[in-house]
Protein backbone atom coordinates (compact mmCIF):
# COMPACT_ATOMS: atom_id res chain seq x y z
CA UNK A 1 0.00 0.00 0.00
CA UNK A 2 1.42 3.18 -0.79
CA UNK A 3 2.11 6.39 1.64
CA UNK A 4 0.25 8.82 2.24
CA UNK A 5 2.95 11.43 1.38
CA UNK A 6 5.97 11.90 -1.00
CA UNK A 7 9.14 13.36 -0.51
CA UNK A 8 11.10 14.24 -3.86
CA UNK A 9 14.84 16.44 -3.99
CA UNK A 10 15.50 16.09 -7.70
CA UNK A 11 13.57 18.43 -9.38
CA UNK A 12 13.96 20.74 -12.47
CA UNK A 13 13.23 24.29 -13.70
CA UNK A 14 13.55 26.41 -16.29
CA UNK A 15 17.14 27.80 -14.67
CA UNK A 16 18.18 24.65 -16.28
CA UNK A 17 16.40 22.23 -18.89
CA UNK A 18 12.99 22.47 -16.86
CA UNK A 19 9.80 23.43 -17.74
CA UNK A 20 8.31 25.69 -15.01
CA UNK A 21 9.79 28.39 -12.48
CA UNK A 22 10.32 27.66 -9.10
CA UNK A 23 7.20 29.05 -7.22
CA UNK A 24 5.01 27.02 -10.37
CA UNK A 25 6.99 23.67 -9.64
CA UNK A 26 6.39 24.01 -5.69
CA UNK A 27 2.94 24.46 -6.29
CA UNK A 28 2.19 21.38 -8.43
CA UNK A 29 4.01 19.79 -6.04
CA UNK A 30 2.08 20.95 -2.90
CA UNK A 31 -1.21 19.99 -5.11
CA UNK A 32 -0.08 15.95 -5.40
CA UNK A 33 0.82 15.21 -1.88
CA UNK A 34 4.25 16.60 -1.42
CA UNK A 35 5.59 17.00 2.61
CA UNK A 36 8.60 18.58 1.00
CA UNK A 37 10.96 18.88 -1.80
CA UNK A 38 14.35 20.43 -3.12
CA UNK A 39 14.37 22.34 -6.28
CA UNK A 40 18.05 20.70 -7.76
CA UNK A 41 18.70 22.17 -11.23
CA UNK A 42 21.65 21.41 -13.19
CA UNK A 43 25.16 23.12 -12.74
CA UNK A 44 28.36 23.76 -13.19
CA UNK A 45 30.92 25.90 -11.44
CA UNK A 46 29.64 29.10 -13.49
CA UNK A 47 25.84 28.51 -12.64
CA UNK A 48 25.28 27.14 -9.18
CA UNK A 49 25.91 30.69 -7.24
CA UNK A 50 23.08 32.03 -9.63
CA UNK A 51 20.95 29.08 -9.69
CA UNK A 52 20.97 28.46 -5.76
CA UNK A 53 20.20 32.36 -5.07
CA UNK A 54 17.38 32.80 -7.40
CA UNK A 55 15.28 29.01 -6.50
CA UNK A 56 16.07 29.88 -3.02
CA UNK A 57 14.02 33.25 -3.16
CA UNK A 58 10.97 31.36 -4.27
CA UNK A 59 11.83 28.37 -2.04
CA UNK A 60 11.35 30.63 0.89
CA UNK A 61 8.19 32.49 -0.42
CA UNK A 62 7.00 28.82 -0.15
CA UNK A 63 8.31 28.04 3.71
CA UNK A 64 6.82 31.56 4.82
CA UNK A 65 3.61 32.18 3.00
CA UNK A 66 2.63 28.27 2.22
CA UNK A 67 4.33 26.44 5.54
CA UNK A 68 5.59 24.16 3.03
CA UNK A 69 9.04 22.78 3.45
CA UNK A 70 10.86 23.25 0.12
CA UNK A 71 14.44 23.95 -0.33
CA UNK A 72 17.15 25.10 -3.31
CA UNK A 73 20.12 22.42 -3.94
CA UNK A 74 22.06 21.48 -6.93
CA UNK A 75 22.83 19.22 -9.28
CA UNK A 76 26.13 18.55 -10.39
CA UNK A 77 26.02 17.66 -13.87
CA UNK A 78 29.12 16.44 -16.39
CA UNK A 79 31.55 18.34 -14.18
CA UNK A 80 35.20 16.48 -14.01
CA UNK A 81 35.04 14.13 -11.45
CA UNK A 82 38.07 15.81 -9.45
CA UNK A 83 36.16 18.94 -8.87
CA UNK A 84 33.18 17.24 -7.65
CA UNK A 85 34.70 17.64 -3.66
CA UNK A 86 35.69 21.08 -4.18
CA UNK A 87 32.25 21.89 -5.90
CA UNK A 88 29.93 20.53 -3.15
CA UNK A 89 31.79 22.21 -0.46
CA UNK A 90 31.48 25.56 -2.06
CA UNK A 91 28.00 24.75 -3.42
CA UNK A 92 26.84 24.62 0.80
CA UNK A 93 29.30 27.28 1.45
CA UNK A 94 27.08 29.83 -0.87
CA UNK A 95 23.84 28.23 0.75
CA UNK A 96 22.65 24.79 -1.43
CA UNK A 97 20.43 23.01 1.62
CA UNK A 98 21.64 19.79 -0.71
CA UNK A 99 24.24 18.65 -3.34
CA UNK A 100 22.69 16.17 -5.84
CA UNK A 101 25.30 14.62 -8.25
CA UNK A 102 24.77 13.14 -11.54
CA UNK A 103 26.14 9.83 -11.91
CA UNK A 104 26.86 8.09 -14.34
CA UNK A 105 23.55 7.07 -16.03
CA UNK A 106 23.39 4.22 -19.02
CA UNK A 107 22.21 7.26 -21.00
CA UNK A 108 24.65 9.96 -20.88
CA UNK A 109 28.49 10.00 -21.47
CA UNK A 110 29.17 11.71 -17.89
CA UNK A 111 33.03 10.92 -16.55
CA UNK A 112 33.93 7.66 -15.29
CA UNK A 113 34.89 7.98 -11.41
CA UNK A 114 32.06 10.53 -10.67
CA UNK A 115 30.41 7.96 -8.91
CA UNK A 116 33.10 7.35 -6.47
CA UNK A 117 33.84 10.83 -6.43
CA UNK A 118 30.29 11.52 -5.32
CA UNK A 119 30.11 8.98 -2.72
CA UNK A 120 33.10 9.53 -1.20
CA UNK A 121 32.25 13.04 -0.34
CA UNK A 122 31.09 14.50 2.75
CA UNK A 123 29.53 17.14 1.31
CA UNK A 124 27.04 15.41 -1.31
CA UNK A 125 23.74 14.22 0.03
CA UNK A 126 22.47 12.31 -2.92
CA UNK A 127 24.25 10.51 -6.09
CA UNK A 128 21.44 10.35 -8.66
CA UNK A 129 20.78 7.92 -10.85
CA UNK A 130 24.41 5.92 -10.86
CA UNK A 131 23.76 3.08 -13.51
CA UNK A 132 25.84 -0.16 -12.88
CA UNK A 133 27.01 1.06 -9.85
CA UNK A 134 30.14 -1.10 -7.88
CA UNK A 135 30.32 -2.51 -4.26
CA UNK A 136 33.00 -0.14 -3.98
CA UNK A 137 30.61 2.91 -4.95
CA UNK A 138 28.03 1.70 -2.65
CA UNK A 139 30.14 0.65 0.40
CA UNK A 140 31.58 4.38 -0.14
CA UNK A 141 28.17 5.78 0.00
CA UNK A 142 27.02 3.95 3.02
CA UNK A 143 30.37 4.85 4.61
CA UNK A 144 29.84 8.78 3.96
CA UNK A 145 26.19 8.71 4.47
CA UNK A 146 25.86 9.56 0.71
CA UNK A 147 21.96 8.70 -0.35
CA UNK A 148 21.83 6.52 -3.74
CA UNK A 149 18.86 7.20 -5.77
CA UNK A 150 16.03 5.33 -7.11
CA UNK A 151 14.61 7.45 -9.97
CA UNK A 152 11.71 7.70 -11.56
CA UNK A 153 13.24 9.60 -15.23
CA UNK A 154 12.98 7.39 -18.07
CA UNK A 155 16.64 5.80 -19.28
CA UNK A 156 18.16 7.35 -16.32
CA UNK A 157 16.10 4.43 -14.49
CA UNK A 158 16.92 1.58 -16.64
CA UNK A 159 19.59 0.43 -14.12
CA UNK A 160 17.00 0.99 -10.83
CA UNK A 161 17.14 -2.84 -10.30
CA UNK A 162 20.78 -2.98 -10.38
CA UNK A 163 20.92 -0.31 -7.81
CA UNK A 164 18.80 -1.19 -5.02
CA UNK A 165 20.04 -4.83 -4.62
CA UNK A 166 23.31 -3.48 -4.72
CA UNK A 167 22.56 -0.75 -2.28
CA UNK A 168 20.58 -3.22 -0.57
CA UNK A 169 23.30 -5.76 -0.02
CA UNK A 170 26.30 -3.15 1.22
CA UNK A 171 23.42 -1.27 3.40
CA UNK A 172 23.59 1.91 1.61
CA UNK A 173 20.37 4.03 2.14
CA UNK A 174 17.97 4.70 -0.64
CA UNK A 175 15.71 7.27 -1.63
CA UNK A 176 13.17 7.74 -4.64
CA UNK A 177 13.52 10.80 -6.54
CA UNK A 178 11.79 11.77 -9.58
CA UNK A 179 14.30 13.96 -11.55
CA UNK A 180 11.23 16.03 -12.28
CA UNK A 181 11.37 18.07 -16.04
CA UNK A 182 8.00 19.18 -16.78
CA UNK A 183 4.34 18.65 -15.02
CA UNK A 184 3.88 15.42 -15.99
CA UNK A 185 7.09 14.02 -14.46
CA UNK A 186 5.80 15.04 -10.79
CA UNK A 187 5.87 12.15 -8.38
CA UNK A 188 2.06 11.57 -6.64
CA UNK A 189 2.89 8.65 -3.68
CA UNK A 190 1.48 5.95 -5.66
CA UNK A 191 3.46 6.60 -8.17
CA UNK A 192 6.75 6.68 -6.10
CA UNK A 193 5.31 3.44 -4.35
CA UNK A 194 5.41 1.76 -7.89
CA UNK A 195 9.04 3.47 -8.81
CA UNK A 196 10.46 1.55 -5.49
CA UNK A 197 8.70 -1.29 -5.71
CA UNK A 198 9.13 -1.81 -9.57
CA UNK A 199 12.83 -1.34 -8.80
CA UNK A 200 12.55 -4.65 -6.52
CA UNK A 201 12.64 -2.92 -3.17
CA UNK A 202 11.06 -5.34 -0.43
CA UNK A 203 7.59 -4.23 0.37
CA UNK A 204 8.76 -4.59 3.88
CA UNK A 205 11.74 -1.84 2.87
CA UNK A 206 9.09 0.56 1.30
CA UNK A 207 8.19 2.39 4.24
CA UNK A 208 11.38 2.99 5.85
CA UNK A 209 13.03 4.31 1.95
CA UNK A 210 9.91 6.19 0.72
CA UNK A 211 9.00 8.28 4.21
CA UNK A 212 11.69 7.15 6.99
CA UNK A 213 14.76 7.96 4.52
CA UNK A 214 13.08 11.07 2.94
CA UNK A 215 12.07 12.33 5.96
CA UNK A 216 15.78 11.90 7.12
CA UNK A 217 16.94 14.06 4.13
CA UNK A 218 14.50 16.31 4.43
CA UNK A 219 15.79 17.35 8.21
CA UNK A 220 18.93 17.64 6.89
CA UNK A 221 18.06 19.96 3.79
CA UNK A 222 16.56 22.20 6.41
CA UNK A 223 19.60 22.00 9.04
CA UNK A 224 22.19 22.82 5.91
CA UNK A 225 19.94 25.86 5.17
CA UNK A 226 19.78 26.98 8.73
CA UNK A 227 23.63 26.97 8.77
CA UNK A 228 24.54 28.67 5.50
CA UNK A 229 22.19 31.32 6.84
CA UNK A 230 23.92 31.75 10.23
CA UNK A 231 27.01 31.69 8.43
Amino acid sequence: MAQDVVYDFHMHTILSDGDLTAIELIRRCIVNGYAGMAIADHCGAGTLERVIRENEADCALAREYWDFEAYAAVELTHVPAASIADLARHAKEVGAALVVVHGESPVEPVEPGTNLAAASCPDVDILAHPGLVSTEVVEAARDHEVYIEITARQGHGMANGFVARAAIEAGAKLIVDSDTHSPRDILTPEWAWHVARCAGIPEDMLAGILVGNAHAVLQRARANRIGARGQ
